[in-house]
C-alpha cells in the first residue's frame, strides 16, 4: 500500500470540519454565528424537558468515586467500559449548534467483582483550552459556525475528540471523525496529545469507527470529498500501511464496515457540493444518486466491486461477514434522509424534539452476480454491535439499543436482533431511563444508563443469553452525565 501523498490537499480541505472554517472570511463566519440559533439564550429551565439531562453540561472532570450497587450481585468480570461523548455544550451566552460539536468526555466505569467505580476526564484539546480561556464557544463544528475569536489552523484546531475511544498499544485513543486521534492513559486518563502515525500524515481524518480485527490489526478511513485514505495499522496502533482512493460520490462518511477479507464503504446520497459553513449545511441531499457499496480486497485495494442500492441515510453499521457462496451480509440503522443530522440533532441542544423518525435496523446483502438487496429486522436500533473475536467472521446476532419513539429522543431497550430466527431478546428499561450504547464484555453485555428520576448515570451488566431477565448487577453513580456515544471494554 503507498500514495500517501496523493489526494492529501483534497483530504484536507474537503474532509474536515476545521478548513471549511478557515477559508470562509472571517466577516462570513461571524455574521453565521450571529445568526445561529444556538447561539441565543436556550430556554429558561423550567420550560426544558426532563430528557434535556442528556444533553446537560459538565463544567469540569470527576473524580474517582465509588458506585453504589442497587441490586444483584457481579459475574465474575474485571475490566473498565471506557466510554467518550459530547459534555459540554455552552459557555457563557453561546452554545455548540449541535449535539456532535460539545467537549469530549473520556468515562472510565471499571468493574472487580462486586465493586464499581467511576471517573471521566475532558480530553484536552485546542478546542477545549481555546474556548475555556476566552469564555465562549467559537470553533466551527459539524453544526456549528465559527465565532469571533476562532483559531483555525488545521483540522485538529477544531476536534472535539468526543465521539469514540479504543485502546491500542497501552493507550487510549480518542477519536472523532475529521481529524487526528488522540492519546490518553488508560489509567489517570490525562491527554498525551495528537497522534501522527506518520509525519506526512499529520491531521489527515481518521474516522471514529475502525474496523479490529480478531488479530487486533486495525483498518480505518479518512474522509474528504471523493478521495478517501486506507489506514492500516498493527494490533499495537503502530502505522503498517496506507493508500489513497476514490469515491463513488463524495458522500458524508461517519462509519464504515469489513469482512475478514474485504472492506466495505456504504456511500450515502447526502454528498458535499459546496463550501459553506457550519459543515452539515455543506452537503446536499440527492436522493435520484441512490446509494453505492464499494467492496475493496484487504489484500489488494485496486481490486474493487460496486453494488446498487436505494437512497438511505445512516450513521453506523454492524460488522461485516462473507459467506461460503460469496455473499457479503452487513446490518445497519437506516434513515430516509439525513433530516435528523441537520435538524433533529441540532434541536436537542436547543432543548426541542424535532424531526422523530426513528432508525430502522436492516441487513444488506451483496451477491456475487452484482445483485444486493436490503431486508428490514421490523424494529428501531441504533449503536450495533457485535463480539470481537468474530469481528470479520460470520454471525447471526447483532447487539443494539432501541425502543425509540416519537414522543422523546434517545432509546429505552437494550437487545439483541437475531437474524436466523427473526427474533430480539431485549430488556425495556422504561420511559424514565436513557439508554447508551451497551457493548460485549466476553458472554455479558454492559452499559450505562441516564436515570431520570435518580439523575444519576447507571452501570448495567446483563447475560447476553437472557437479556430479557434484566440486568444481572446494576450500580448508580452520583452523578448526571451527558449522553456518551461509543466505547470499549477493556479487561
Amino acid at each position: 500500500m503507498s500514495g500517501a501523498g496523493l489526494n492529501r490537499r483534497d483530504l484536507l480541505l474537503r474532509g474536515t470540519l476545521a478548513t471549511a472554517g478557515a477559508l470562509v472570511p472571517g466577516w462570513a463566519s461571524a455574521a453565521l454565528a450571529a445568526t445561529s440559533p444556538a447561539a441565543a439564550p436556550g430556554l429558561a429551565p423550567a420550560a426544558l424537558p426532563d430528557w434535556t439531562l442528556g444533553v446537560g453540561d459538565v463544567l469540569g472532570d470527576v473524580a474517582q468515586q465509588p458506585l453504589t450497587r442497587l441490586h444483584g450481585r457481579a459475574p465474575d468480570l474485571t475490566g473498565t467500559l471506557y466510554r467518550n461523548g459530547p459534555a459540554r455544550f455552552r459557555r457563557g451566552a453561546s452554545a455548540s449548534g449541535h449535539w456532535f460539536d460539545g467537549d469530549g468526555l473520556i468515562r472510565a466505569w471499571r468493574v472487580q467483582g462486586d465493586k464499581a467505580s467511576l471517573a471521566a476526564r475532558f480530553v484536552d484539546t485546542p478546542k477545549r483550552r481555546l474556548e475555556e480561556k476566552l469564555g465562549r464557544i467559537v470553533q466551527p463544528g459539524f453544526g456549528t459556525p465559527a465565532g469571533p475569536g476562532a483559531v483555525v489552523a488545521g483540522p485538529d484546531d477544531t476536534n472535539p475528540a468526543n465521539t469514540h475511544v479504543i485502546a491500542t498499544g497501552g493507550r487510549l485513543l480518542a477519536l472523532w471523525e475529521a481529524g487526528s486521534a488522540t492519546a490518553l492513559d488508560p489509567q489517570t486518563l490525562a491527554t498525551q496529545g495528537v497522534v501522527t502515525f506518520r509525519e506526512d500524515l499529520a491531521q489527515m481524518p481518521f474516522l471514529a469507527h475502525p474496523r479490529i480485527e480478531p488479530s487486533g490489526q486495525i483498518w480505518n478511513i479518512g474522509s474528504g470529498g471523493k478521495s478517501a485514505y486506507i489506514w492500516r495499522l498493527s494490533a499495537d496502533g503502530r502505522f503498517e500501511a496506507g493508500q489513497a482512493i476514490t469515491l463513488p460520490m463524495a458522500s458524508y462518511m461517519h462509519d464504515f464496515t469489513a469482512t475478514e477479507r474485504h472492506l466495505v464503504i456504504l456511500c450515502q446520497p447526502w454528498v458535499s457540493d459546496q463550501l459553506r459553513l457550519p459543515f452539515s449545511q455543506s452537503m446536499s441531499w440527492r436522493p435520484e444518486r441512490g446509494s453505492r457499496v464499494l467492496v475493496i480486497d484487504k489484500d489488494d485495494l485496486s481490486r474493487r466491486r460496486e453494488y446498487e442500492l436505494p437512497p438511505l441515510f445512516f450513521f453506523h453499521l454492524g460488522d461485516a461477514w462473507e459467506e461460503a457462496d460469496g455473499t457479503i451480509r452487513f446490518d445497519g440503522c437506516f434513515h430516509n434522509d439525513p433530516t435528523f443530522a441537520v435538524l433533529g440533532a441540532p434541536a436537542l441542544v436547543e432543548g426541542r424534539h424535532e424531526h422523530s423518525e426513528r432508525p430502522l435496523l436492516h441487513l444488506v446483502s451483496l451477491h456475487p452476480d452484482g445483485r444486493a438487496d436490503m431486508k428490514p429486522a421490523g424494529i428501531t436500533a441504533e449503536f450495533l454491535r457485535s463480539a470481537p473475536e468474530t469481528a470479520g467472521l460470520p454471525r447471526h446476532q447483532t447487539i443494539h439499543v432501541g425502543g425509540y419513539r416519537a414522543d422523546r429522543p434517545f432509546a429505552r431497550s437494550v437487545g439483541i436482533w437475531d437474524w436466523r430466527s427473526g427474533r430480539e431478546d431485549s430488556f425495556d428499561f422504561g420511559a424514565r431511563q436513557l439508554v447508551e450504547e451497551f457493548v460485549p464484555a466476553g458472554r455479558y453485555l454492559i452499559g450505562t444508563t441516564l436515570n431520570l428520576d435518580a439523575r444519576a448515570t447507571e452501570l448495567h451488566v446483563f447475560d447476553s443469553r437472557r437479556v430479557a431477565d434484566g440486568p444481572m448487577v446494576s450500580w448508580r453513580s452520583s452523578v448526571a452525565l451527558p449522553l456518551s456515544f461509543h466505547g470499549s471494554w477493556v479487561s
